[in-house]
C-alpha cells in the first residue's frame, strides 16, 4: 500500500496519521502569519530611472508632494548652521552673590571702625550697601558668561542666544560681558556714583561678582528640534484625476518622489479603511500555498521524512526559525535582513538528507520571509539564488577547502546578483547601494556557523552527519581496535564488506560513507565469542562439541550482543539498525538443515535458528546484507572461476529475494540489477588469478 495516497473508504481513523501530519504543517502556518504587518502593500514596483511599466496612472485623491529626503536634510542642515546655540540666565546666582556681598561688606566695615578708615563708609554705611547692591544686581541682569568649552575659540561676532527669564533674544558674543569685562564696568561705573569713598567697595564688588550665564545643550536642542520641526517637507500638491505618470514613462527624480508621496499617503490612507482580518487572511492563504506544496512534495517525493516525526519537525523548525528571525530583524530598524544567513538551512539540510529536499526547503523558506520583509523582490531573489549557489557549489562538510570554496561562491552570488540588480535599476555603477556589502559579509561570515551546528543538530534529533561518520571510521576507535585484537579474521571480512557495499551504494546514488562505516562495525558482537566464526579459527572448531541449536544461538547471539556493544558506546541509532538488519530474518541454514539430519523425527520450528531481524528498510541497509553475505560465501569457494563466482552472487541475491528479506526495503529492481553487477566486478578483481613465477634459482658457479 503507498502511504502517500488516502483510501477514502474506511474509517475515518485510518486517515488520522496522514491528518496529524498535515495538522503540524498548519500550526506553522498559523504561528507564521501572526508575524505579518496588518497593513496593505502598495501594488505598484518602482525604482528611480526605470520606465513605468504599469498602465496610466492617474491620483485617485488629492496628495501632497513631499520633499525628498536629501532636499529636507539640506534645508535642515542650513538651519542648523545658522542656529545660535542657547545660553541661559541662572537668577539663582545674583541672590547668592548679593548675599555674599553683604556678609562681606559688614565684615569689612567692623574692621575700617577699628582704624578710622574711610569715615564717610562709617557713617553711612547704608547709602554704601545699598548702592553696591544695586550695582551688582544691574551688572548679574546683563548677564556674566561662562563659555562653553565647544565655544572657546568662537569669534566676537558669534550669534548667541541669551535665555533671560521667558524672554529668548539673539546677541552676538563680543556684546555679552565675561568676568573681565564685568569687573571692569564697576571700575567704570563707581567714580560717578558720587559717593566719597567709592573705593571700599571696589574689592568687595569685584569678589562678588560670577558668571551667571550657562551653556544649556537641552535648550539648544529644544529650540533645534523645533526650528527643524518648522520645515515644510511638502513642495506642491496632486489633485484627484491628475496624471501621476503615463504608460512606459521615464521616472524622472520629480516624478519618483510623486511616486513615493502616493504611496505614503495610499498606505497611510487606503490601508487604515480595509480590514485587518483581510490582509491576515491573504497572507495565511499565500503562507498555506507555499507550506501545502512542501507538505506535498514531502508526503509524495520524500515518504522517509514525511512518515517520521522526528524529521519532519526539523524540516518545519527551520521555515519558523527564519521567519521569527528575519521578524526581529526588521523590528530592530537598525539591522539589515540581509545579514540574516538564508543559506545555513541548505547546507545543513542537504546533509542530513539530500540536495533536493534542501532546495525546495529553501525556496520556501525564503518566499515565507519575503512576506515580512519590507525589502521586496530583490531580497527574495538574492536569497534565493544563495541557495542555488549552495547547491551547485556541492559544498560538503567533510572538507573544510572545499567548504570554504563554497562560503566564496555564496557571497559572489551575493554581490554579482545585488550588482546586477542595481544596473537594471540605475543603469550605471554608481547608483549602486555599497552599504550592503557589510551586511552581505556579516551574512556570509555567519553561514560559517553550519558546521558547528551540524554535530549539535544530529545530536538533539538522532541523525548522522558526514563529520561523525568519519570519526567513526578511525580504526583507532575503542569497538575497531577491540576488534581487531580479539578477531582479526572478522576485521578483514568487515573491511572487505565495506569496500564491497560502498562501491554499490555510490553506484546507485546510496550513502557510501553510511554504508562504509555500518560496515565496519556490523559484526561487532562477535568479539564475544571470535573462536565460533570461521574466519577467526584457525583449525579448531569449537562447534564439533556443541548440539546445532547451541551453534546456532552463538552465531545469532553476535547481533543482539553487537547492538548492546554499540549502545554502550554511544553509537547512533542509525548504525546500531544495522547491525540489527544485516542478517534480516534470515536462518543459519547450516545448523537448521544439521538438526533436521540428526534428529528427523522431532517437529522442529526454525524460530530458534533464525536471526531476530527486523529486515532491511533502507537501500544502505539492504547493501551491507548483500554485500555481507556474497563476500563471505565467495571466500568459501577454493580458486573459483569468474563464473563461480557471478553464479554464487546470482544465488545469493535470489535467496534473499525469495525468503522475502527485501520486502519492505527502499532497494528497487533497477537498484538491485546495478549492485549485481557491482559485486561481481569487485569480487571478480578481488578474486582474480595471479601469474605463477617460476622458482628462481642461484646462478651456477
Amino acid at each position: 500500500m503507498n502511504l502517500g495516497k488516502i483510501n477514502f473508504v474506511g474509517p475515518f481513523w485510518k486517515h488520522m496519521p496522514l491528518a496529524l501530519r498535515y495538522a503540524l504543517g498548519l500550526v506553522v502556518v498559523v504561528v507564521i502569519s501572526l508575524l505579518y504587518p496588518n497593513r496593505l502593500n502598495f501594488k505598484y514596483e518602482f525604482e528611480q530611472g526605470q520606465i513605468w511599466k504599469y498602465d496610466d496612472l492617474e491620483a485617485p485623491f488629492d496628495f501632497a508632494i513631499r520633499k525628498s529626503d536629501e532636499a529636507i536634510a539640506v534645508e535642515q542642515s542650513e538651519l542648523i548652521k545658522q542656529f545660535p546655540p542657547c545660553y541661559k540666565l541662572e537668577e539663582e546666582v545674583e541672590k547668592l552673590q548679593v548675599l555674599h556681598f553683604e556678609e562681606e561688606f559688614d565684615a569689612q566695615l567692623e574692621l575700617v571702625k577699628a582704624t578710622n578708615e574711610f569715615q564717610d563708609v562709617t557713617r553711612h554705611p547704608g547709602k554704601y550697601l545699598v548702592y553696591g547692591k544695586q550695582l551688582l544686581s544691574r551688572v548679574f541682569k546683563e548677564g556674566i558668561i561662562e563659555l562653553s568649552p565647544i565655544h572657546h575659540e568662537t569669534a566676537p561676532d558669534f550669534v548667541l542666544q541669551l535665555i533671560i527669564g521667558n524672554t529668548a533674544q539673539r546677541q552676538i558674543l563680543g556684546n555679552v560681558l565675561d568676568l573681565k569685562a564685568a569687573k571692569s564696568m564697576l571700575g567704570d561705573s563707581l567714580p560717578y556714583s558720587r559717593l566719597s569713598e567709592p573705593d571700599f567697595l571696589y574689592p568687595l564688588l569685584e569678589s562678588a561678582l560670577a558668571p551667571n550665564l550657562f551653556y544649556s545643550d537641552t535648550l539648544t536642542e529644544k529650540f533645534k528640534n523645533d526650528l527643524l520641526a518648522g520645515v515644510v517637507p511638502n513642495r506642491g500638491m496632486v489633485k484627484k484625476g491628475d496624471l501621476i505618470i503615463p504608460h512606459n514613462g521615464v521616472i524622472s527624480d520629480d516624478t519618483y518622489q510623486k511616486l513615493r508621496s502616493f504611496k505614503a499617503q495610499y498606505e497611510a490612507q487606503i490601508s487604515v479603511s480595509r480590514s485587518y482580518w483581510g490582509i491576515f487572511a491573504g497572507y495565511f492563504l499565500l503562507t498555506s500555498l507555499v507550506m501545502g506544496l512542501l507538505m506535498g512534495f514531502l508526503q509524495y517525493f520524500a515518504q522517509a521524512i514525511f512518515w517520521n516525526w522526528r524529521k519532519l519537525f526539523f524540516v518545519l523548525l527551520w521555515v519558523l526559525v527564519y521567519s521569527y528571525a528575519v521578524y526581529l530583524v526588521e523590528q530592530t530598524r537598525t539591522l539589515s535582513p540581509y545579514l540574516v544567513p538564508f543559506a545555513i538551512a541548505p547546507i545543513i539540510i542537504k546533509t542530513f538528507f539530500d540536495e533536493w529536499i534542501a532546495i525546495l526547503v529553501h525556496v520556501a523558506i525564503v518566499l515565507i520571509a519575503g512576506f515580512i520583509t519590507a525589502l521586496g523582490y530583490e531580497f527574495v531573489f538574492l536569497q534565493i539564488l544563495a541557495g542555488f549557489v549552495v547547491f551547485l557549489s556541492r559544498v560538503s562538510t567533510q572538507d573544510w577547502s572545499k567548504f570554504f570554496s563554497a562560503i566564496i561562491s555564496i557571497f559572489l552570488g551575493y554581490a554579482f546578483g545585488h550588482i546586477g540588480l542595481s544596473l537594471i535599476q540605475n543603469g550605471n555603477f554608481f547608483g549602486t547601494d555599497w552599504t550592503i556589502f557589510p551586511w552581505l559579509f556579516v551574512n556570509v561570515f555567519l553561514t560559517l556557523l553550519a558546521f558547528p551546528l551540524i554535530p549539535l543538530l544530529e545530536r538533539l534529533f538522532g541523525f548522522i552527519s558526514p563529520i561523525t561518520l568519519l570519526e567513526l571510521s578511525d580504526m583507532n576507535k575503542p569497538l575497531l581496535r577491540e576488534l581487531a585484537l580479539k578477531a582479526p579474521g572478522t576485521l578483514q571480512h568487515s573491511l572487505q564488506v565495506a569496500n564491497l557495499a560502498e562501491e554499490a551504494a555510490r553506484r546507485i546514488g546510496a550513502d557510501p560513507l553510511l554504508v562504509k562505516v555500518a560496515a565496519l562495525y556490523h559484526d561487532i558482537g562477535k568479539t564475544y565469542a571470535p573462536d565460533f566464526f570461521v574466519e577467526n579459527q584457525s583449525g579448531h572448531n569449537p562447534h564439533h562439541n556443541l548440539p546445532f541449536k547451541e551453534s546456532a544461538k552463538m552465531i545469532i547471539d553476535h547481533v543482539p550482543l553487537g547492538a548492546q556493544m554499540a549502545k554502550k558506546q554511544g553509537l547512533p541509532t542509525i548504525l546500531i539498525d544495522f547491525i540489527f538488519s544485516h542478517h534480516g530474518t534470515t536462518r543459519t541454514e547450516y545448523f537448521y538443515r544439521h538438526h533436521l539430519k540428526a534428529h528427523p523425527e522431532e517437529l522442529t520450528s526454525d524460530a530458534e535458528f533464525r536471526y531476530p531481524g527486523p529486515k532491511p528498510r533502507s537501500r544502505e541497509e539492504s547493501i551491507l546484507m548483500l554485500a555481507d553475505s556474497i563476500e563471505a560465501a565467495c571466500k568459501s569457494l577454493h580458486h573459483p572461476t569468474e563464473e563461480d563466482l557471478a553464479d554464487k552472487i546470482d544465488v545469493i541475491i535470489q535467496g534473499k529475494i525469495t525468503q522475502g528479506q527485501f520486502d519492505q526495503s527502499a532497494l528497487s529492481f533497477q537498484d538491485l540489477e546495478t549492485c549485481r553487477e557491482v559485486f561481481k566486478q569487485v569480487m571478480k578483481s578481488v578474486h582474480h588469478q595471479r601469474i605463477a613465477y617460476p622458482d628462481e634459482k642461484a646462478p651456477q658457479a
